[in-house]
């Protein structure tokens, strides 16, 4: 005991200065409700991490000690490069501040761990960031949607470099926002650092897979970036007048396509979506709001791929007796607007964006207007839906 002590006092010098921790990506907030949200960022060390909050107000964040939250698995606290802290018990409709910390691990033996550093954000000389929690109460509510990004970060700006803290209450990614998911880092580099950049630190961020992160060794861990209320990329939340349904089309040819090298099971994945589209349409929360809105990177119509054609088989039927005001997709790079009823087999509207235009929604309890704008800002066209 006493020779390995003597080892690590010899070598702490050299582990203290092998790397300087720091806050590599994020943080960016995820699966906000009205009593909870999730707080994530990456560091380029392992660490153990924590979020301290503190209720809206003008004195400092020093004024006194703040409440923290830890991440942690089954009763330990988490150890990792990637960082999800849920704050839970939260307000409706209420403002916070937070900060978040990551304390390195430089070495970590039975019960026996080794720190080192702490990196954090700033609230000496900058204000902390904020989020608000959702409330269903909410009279209005205004939101964006962009989808087919591609990597493209330039578009992004484009379409998000506004103000979005001050006329947003969050934003949906609708699919493909990259073309191949290899290696985790590309979901920071292909969209979330600008998105993080843009607003998503104090503007929550919904995603919607599309086929194109379906793809790459990595796919299986993109559920890990964006945590949900169920663990799962189809899902649902509610936000004042809107109750949203987020869906997930799978892939767009068949299973067996060479393309796939054999790993694909989405034809089984979108029978189990299906059934949980049965039940969240019976669901009273959702039959309640005055508003119902499908999220889906793929729509039911204009094509006859495989994947087109079976989720239209699978998903329609529960969807039009859901009395869904609007269907938002992406995945086509081409816009197009479908009344309910014009589509043989779809009884709601289909508004499918283009990949260099976005969707700059408001909704009150009466009205929806939905605003198609393009990279320069310009309105291209609209779209108004009355409640019905």
């Amino acid at each position: 005991m006493k020779q390995r002590m003597t080892l690590i006092t010899l070598l702490l010098p050299a582990l203290l200065m092998a790397q300087q921790i720091e806050i590599v990506n994020g943080p960016y907030l995820q699966n906000m409700s009205e009593n909870e949200t999730t707080i994530v960022w990456t560091t380029n060390s392992d660490a153990v991490s924590w979020v301290e909050l503190a209720p809206e107000g003008e004195d400092s964040f020093y004024a006194k000690e703040r409440e923290r939250f830890y991440e942690s698995s089954h009763g330990n606290k988490a150890i990792g490069r990637l960082h999800r802290v849920t704050i839970g018990n939260l307000e409706p409709g209420t403002t916070y501040r937070y900060r978040i910390f990551s304390k390195e691990v430089l070495s970590y033996e039975g019960h026996r761990i080794m720190y080192g550093n702490i990196a954090s954000t700033n609230v000496y000389n900058k204000q902390p960031l904020t989020f608000t929690t959702f409330d269903r109460n909410r009279e209005r509510i205004a939101f964006k949607v962009v989808n087919d990004i591609h990597g493209k970060n330039d578009n992004l700006s484009s379409m998000l470099g506004g103000d979005i803290k001050k006329n947003s209450d969050l934003v949906i990614f609708n699919g493909d926002m990259i073309s191949m998911l290899n290696d985790e880092r590309q979901i920071f580099t292909g969209f979330m650092d600008r998105a993080t950049e843009l607003f998503a630190s104090e503007v929550p961020v919904f995603l919607a897979r599309g086929n194109h992160e379906s793809r790459g060794k990595a796919s299986s861990q993109l559920i890990d970036y964006f945590p949900t209320n169920n663990g799962q990329f189809y899902y649902a939340f509610r936000h004042g007048p809107v109750h949203f349904m987020i869906l997930d089309g799978g892939e767009d040819k068949p299973d067996s396509d060479i393309e796939y090298s054999g790993l694909s099971l989405f034809d089984d994945y979108r029978s189990e979506v299906k059934r949980w589209i049965e039940k969240q349409a019976a669901d009273p929360d959702f039959l309640s709001a005055p508003f119902r809105v499908v999220v889906m990177h793929i729509p039911p119509t204009g094509s006859t791929w495989h994947g087109t054609l079976d989720l239209a088989d699978k998903y329609l039927p529960a969807l039009n007796g859901a009395r869904i005001d609007i269907m938002l997709c992406g995945h086509t790079h081409n816009y197009l607007y479908t009344p309910g009823g014009e589509v043989p087999g779809i009884s709601f509207p289909v508004l499918i964006n283009d990949d260099e235009t976005w969707l700059d929604i408001e909704t009150t309890q009466e009205k929806m207007t939905i605003d198609i704008m393009d990279l320069s800002g310009k309105r291209v066209t609209s779209h108004t839906i009355d409640r019905r």
